[in-house]
């Protein structure tokens, strides 16, 4: 996981851009925030922003997309990958301890 302010979890890109990066239609972009799979940084006056963290997040969504996945389904696999990297986080701390 990435620290607050860090370059891959910053908010850098407008949607426009960052559809672009991802390969996603803007439309779209919206779409999967509005269902919870992407949270882009808004600024003061309302502006999507996307982090590196977003891009790549946007591109495991169409290729779970282009695997035939449902967007119900996408934001589930999404959860247990997001769960599996805070275990994998954990474990290793507990390591060090």
């Amino acid at each position: 996981m990435t620290e607050p302010g860090s370059g891959s979890a910053r908010g850098l890109y407008t949607i426009s851009v960052a559809a672009e990066l991802a390969g996603i239609a803007p439309q779209s972009l919206r779409s999967y925030e509005e269902r919870g799979l992407v949270a882009p940084a808004r600024t003061d006056g309302g502006t999507r922003m996307y982090s590196d963290d977003d891009i790549a997040r946007l591109r495991r969504v169409a290729e779970l997309a282009a695997q035939g996945v449902n967007l119900a389904g996408i934001g589930r696999i999404l959860d247990l990958e997001d769960e599996n990297t805070r275990l994998r986080g954990d474990s290793s701390a507990a390591g060090r301890e």
